[in-house]
């Protein structure tokens, strides 16, 4: 099984160079689900959304797209306190209650971005407990590899370039690894990780992909290819070297069960 992993790509503020040769390696690499983890967009403006719909529309294979913070409008205040998803479930899908099943594989979509919230940083995640018990009620069943995919990682990397500042995230993590998640797959950062949840048996995996933005922090523009066998995960960031994409980094997960 093969999955490819994008986030950040901020269209508005995106490296064209590397966006167009994502499109072309996804284009010649048969996989399962290409999963794009939130911030299509840099301000949510409509033709930036125009912009990620032409580039989805490209893309020849099953599809799974979360929203992230910058796809709220960040100029329209009252659209992003009241509305702060309808450009993106007009032009792109739904901004919650995203689902793919497989033969062998399950994934639940869940929006960790807020239009508003009670503190001065909104665009810094939230995940609810009925957002977290209502993905592992779609993970359920048994369906070979489970996933979520969200904007935030749910718990901050070490030494990462920013922080995400969940609200709720420790506890869905949590209920994740208990529940017997695989992976979680998230943004924001715009830089690739992996690392596992100090939770349950320790093999469920939090996944990070990198941006293929202008704003880069301190790693090329990139995404991953996640390559699942029966007793291991591999993740490869494929780092865009101006020409190509060649690997970056890879990191290998243990398997549940394995």
């Amino acid at each position: 099984m093969k999955l490819i992993h994008l986030s950040d790509i901020h269209f508005g503020g995106e490296n064209r160079e590397a966006v167009a040769g994502a499109a072309a390696f996804i284009d010649e690499t048969p996989c399962d689900l290409v999963i794009v983890s939130g911030d299509l967009t840099r301000w949510a403006e409509v033709e930036e959304f125009q912009a990620a719909r032409a580039w989805l529309d490209a893309i020849r294979r099953p599809l799974l797209v979360t929203p992230g913070n910058h796809d709220a409008p960040y100029l329209q205040w009252a659209a992003r306190v009241f509305t702060p998803f309808a450009r993106f479930e007009r032009l792109i899908g739904p901004a919650s209650s995203q689902c793919f099943r497989g033969e062998r594989l399950a994934v639940c979509g869940v929006n960790t971005a807020r239009g508003a919230q009670p503190r001065l940083n909104w665009s810094k995640g939230q995940i609810s407990r009925g957002q977290a018990c209502s993905a592992l009620a779609t993970l359920a069943e048994p369906a070979g590899l489970r996933v979520v995919g969200c904007h935030h990682p749910l718990i901050e990397m070490i030494g990462g370039p920013m922080t995400a500042r969940v609200w709720g995230g420790e506890r869905a993590a949590r209920r994740f690894a208990e529940g017997g998640v695989d992976l979680v797959l998230s943004g924001h950062i715009h830089a690739p990780f992996a690392w596992s949840y100090p939770y349950a048996d320790g093999r469920t995996h939090a996944v990070g992909a990198g941006t293929l933005s202008v704003r880069e922090r301190g790693a090329p523009p990139s995404f991953n290819v996640i390559d699942v066998a029966d007793d291991q995960v591999r993740v490869t960031a494929q780092g865009w070297t101006g020409g190509r994409y060649e690997p970056w980094r890879t990191w290998a997960l243990d398997r549940r069960g394995a």
